[in-house]
């Protein structure tokens, strides 16, 4: 996703946050919809770091969709040759992946419409459960498996937070995060002198991979739907 560089113009704003696109923040704004900081918003409107943007009476369908991300596949940002989800998934729905796995990484991603769930889902003061299933390339012990589960000293000095670390094999691993910096498992096990075979993500909060087959997607909805938007704070 872009990062908002602010001041930033009240459509584009919206459409970074996924509320809406630009065309239908204007439509809003002329409705008179809109509002910062209790004042409401007008074309051209510039939105600052500190203000409180509102929407209201906004309605739309909104989709929740489970998509097994296969290995290879981007999530956001393709270079040149690469492809992203919205290539292969098989979707008229304007939906976009929250958050990223690794293009080498496999596994569950959300994909949805739905910009309120984003914050929500990607800060880390939310300390939302992510749980993988990590093949590495050589065995491992317990020592590996409380290392790992303590905190690693990552290569630029962070230190990762405590996390639960279950030994399933030889030489494999699941492991359940809180936090998500950048290419973290691989990092932490390369720290501890292990490569990594194959990282597959089986759950987001409440919502499992299970038997979903690569590159096919499927409706978040009913209970399950109720009680992942609960956790989420909706």
């Amino acid at each position: 996703m872009e990062e908002i560089q602010y001041p930033i113009r009240i459509n584009k704003y919206l459409a970074l946050k996924k509320i809406c696109t630009r065309k239908e923040a204007d439509v809003l704004i002329t409705q008179k919809k809109v509002k910062i900081n209790d004042a409401l918003a007008v074309l051209g409107d510039k939105v600052k770091e500190n203000d409180n943007v509102s929407v209201s009476n906004f309605k739309k369908d909104l989709i929740y969709l489970a998509f097994n991300k296969p290995k290879g596949v981007i999530t956001h940002s393709p270079q040149k040759g690469e492809t992203e989800i919205k290539k292969i998934i098989k979707t008229n729905q304007q939906v976009f992946p929250v958050g990223r796995l690794d293009k080498d990484s496999s596994g569950l991603i959300i994909l949805t419409n739905d910009g309120r769930i984003t914050d929500r889902m990607l800060n880390p003061k939310y300390k939302h459960e992510k749980e993988y299933i990590v093949k590495v390339s050589s065995p491992i012990d317990n020592h590996f498996i409380k290392r790992m589960a303590d905190g690693i000293k990552l290569d630029d000095g962070y230190v990762t937070k405590k996390c639960v670390v279950r030994k399933t094999s030889n030489n494999s691993f699941s492991i359940i995060l809180t936090e998500g910096k950048n290419r973290q498992i691989r990092r932490m096990c390369a720290r501890l002198n292990h490569g990594i075979v194959d990282l597959k993500r089986v759950r987001i909060l409440n919502i499992e991979l299970g038997t979903l087959v690569q590159g096919e997607f499927r409706d978040i909805k009913g209970k399950e739907l109720e009680s992942f938007l609960s956790l989420v704070g909706l």
